[in-house]
């Protein structure tokens, strides 16, 4: 990776061996296998130390940053995640529904799957009365190319169970998660 790096560096017109660019390409290397460490790991993996509760009530995490890279331009898209689920006798610590959101978001993306992926996450591993997840996020590829279009922001929304069928749930979620 490391060389392909250096490669990409010199095919752009950058002389990878100047001193100040002799490291980019590790760097380059490192960061990738950083913003990607997600490739291999399971999202309903934190999702399976869970505690019996007879919790009736809506768990609502909110405005949970997370970066991720596009994998149409390998640019990152960022911003933060609405989670909602209503237990069915079972809950989890709320760093397990952010580390099931980082194991996601580490991928070479899309903002619409990783959603379904999380909405799918939760309700496989929980198997709650049901699943609501909103991303907000901004694309640096419409911020830095292209349209060129900064601060707008993409929202995706994906249900599961009761919140797909029951209108006093969903509202009741899109309540919580506004801001």
């Amino acid at each position: 990776m490391t060389a392909a790096a250096g490669s990409m560096l010199a095919a752009l017109g950058v002389n990878p061996k100047d001193p100040l660019m002799r490291d980019s390409p590790k760097r380059i290397a490192k960061m990738y296998k950083d913003l990607l460490v997600g490739n291999n790991q399971d999202p309903e993996e934190p999702l399976a130390t869970k505690y019996r509760e007879n919790s009736t009530g809506l768990v609502v995490a909110k405005s949970i940053t997370f970066v991720s890279l596009c994998e149409h331009h390998l640019m990152p898209f960022f911003g933060v995640a609405h989670i909602w689920y209503l237990p069915r006798g079972y809950v989890v610590g709320i760093s397990k529904l952010v580390r099931s959101l980082d194991i996601l978001s580490h991928r070479l993306q899309l903002q619409e799957r990783i959603t379904a992926q999380l909405a799918d996450a939760i309700h496989n591993a929980l198997k709650p009365k049901g699943v609501g997840v909103v991303l907000e996020a901004e694309h640096m590829c419409m911020i830095a190319r292209g349209i060129k279009r900064p601060g707008s922001k993409i929202v995706t929304v994906e249900q599961r169970g009761l919140i797909s069928s029951d209108t006093n749930s969903r509202n009741e979620f899109m309540m919580a998660v506004k801001e």
